[in-house]
């Protein structure tokens, strides 16, 4: 259940985002709209000034004209805006054969056409960008620098990779990694292909073959590699034994009491077990080693509060963050086309390209249980990603919609209600197989 609320929750957003710009776009231009639905299908509930709320389908004499009827239908999967003498979704041509009317999609010029069609995918793009420009001011960049793995017994993934602990990824299919960041990236670019990873172990070079089906799956579960870090002294308590013993802000520890320490929880086990006993700390202070006797307190505690790093922090202005959003969009969306035109050139496994519902949900939920960042992170991708998706010119789809809307402008003719609708017929039966691949993709990967 949890699944499926953190699914509804997220495609709830963004199909709302994406309908809305329709919506008032249409309303910018005096289009009358009909319905604002939020699924497909079976009217489940929804309300209009004519009926107010009510369940289940509207009555048969309902004489909506005029009003919009904003409705949330069976099929959890997208949603339309029915816009008056428009060939969408819903398939109604009761407007065939009659004159056009002034408040109608098919009477407006081009221009006004082509920004209501557009307008949904205009919408998913500024949720992108507000959300990734809020992350960025708030939170900043903050980057683990390191290329070296740690804790490979607790992650799947690692292990049947081939990865052990202190292993340093040198390269990922013949790209050189630089910081962890760097690491992810190019996994998640390569989720497709093999996977070749040169690692340095022990002085020498050795080369790991793997699956990218490996990284989908573990991904969509919550753990793939985790960092070979030390634990980073983030605030030193006054009149502490910490302070006595000359830790600082910002100190790496290395080791303690002759025991190489790789995260805070090892740090904090060593210290809790030598009350009131002289520990040995080897710190990196900068590009200086430095050593330091400490002595913890009755309690186990030597007063500091502890992260991990090494870690590189980046702030930016309000108007550095919206730069540097764009500029994450712009890589995001090279990274998406890529990636498409690989699966239409025969070159990565369509089943293994893309995800439905069922790995929506596992994404949604793994996110918000990293926090609110991360998953409002997340939304911003699906979000994009389903702005490019739907500008592809594809029938059913708002590119689809978008090219019809130029041939006409183009030739100043309008292409018939039966052509329309049988364009929507197969575009529509082809988005059902489509679905029904990605979700069988879906399943495979459980």
């Amino acid at each position: 259940m949890e699944y499926v609320f953190y699914f509804v929750i997220t495609i709830g957003i963004l199909v709302f985002v994406h309908e809305f710009g329709h919506f008032i776009a249409a309303k910018i231009c005096k289009m009358r709209t009909d319905v604002f639905a939020l699924g497909f299908g079976k009217r489940l509930f929804g309300w209009n000034k004519k009926t107010g709320f009510t369940f289940g389908n509207l009555p048969k004499d309902y004489d909506g004209e005029g009003t919009t009827d904003y409705r949330l239908s069976i099929l959890p999967l997208g949603g339309y805006v029915k816009i008056a003498g428009m060939v969408d979704e819903s398939f109604d041509t009761e407007f065939a054969g009659k004159e056009a009317q002034p408040y109608e999609f098919r009477s407006k010029p081009t221009i006004q056409k082509l920004f209501v069609i557009s307008a949904g995918v205009l919408m998913n793009l500024i949720l992108t960008i507000v959300i990734f420009w809020g992350i960025i001011y708030f939170k900043g960049d903050i980057n683990v620098i390191t290329t070296s793995v740690s804790h490979v017994e607790d992650y799947e993934f690692a292990k049947k990779a081939g990865l052990q602990n202190k292993d340093q990824i040198l390269f990922i299919n013949g790209a050189a990694t630089k910081d962890w960041e760097g690491i992810l990236l190019n996994l998640g670019l390569n989720a497709s292909k093999e996977i070749e990873a040169v690692v340095l172990r022990k002085g020498q070079e050795v080369k790991l073959h793997f699956s990218g089906d490996l990284v989908s799956q573990y991904a969509a579960k919550g753990g793939l590699i985790y960092p070979l870090v030390h634990p980073l002294v983030n605030e030193v308590i006054s009149n502490s034994p910490a302070e006595d013993g000359g830790l600082k802000k910002g100190d790496l520890i290395l080791s303690i009491a002759g025991k190489d320490v790789e995260d805070s929880k090892e740090a904090i086990k060593i210290i809790e077990s030598s009350k009131n006993k002289p520990v040995e700390f080897v710190l990196q202070r900068g590009k200086d080693s430095v050593r330091s006797s400490i002595t913890p307190s009755s309690n186990g505690k030597i007063g500091v509060s502890l992260g991990h790093g090494p870690v590189e922090y980046k702030q930016y202005s309000l108007m550095g963050a919206l730069g540097q959003s764009f500029i994450r969009i712009k890589e995001t969306t090279v990274t998406t086309l890529t990636a498409i035109k690989e699966v239409i050139t025969g070159k990565s496994d369509f089943k293994k390209s893309f995800g439905g519902p069922i790995q929506i949900a596992q994404f949604a939920k793994s996110a918000a249980d990293s926090g609110g960042f991360a998953f409002f992170d997340f939304l911003a991708l699906l979000s994009l990603s389903l702005a490019i998706l739907n500008i592809l010119p594809f029938p059913v789809l708002d590119g689809g919609h978008f090219v019809i809307i130029l041939l006409e402008g183009i030739f100043r003719k309008e292409i018939p209600i039966k052509i329309k609708i049988a364009i929507q017929n197969v575009g529509f039966v082809l988005i059902l197989i489509l679905m029904a691949f990605i979700i069988y993709g879906d399943i495979l990967k459980l």
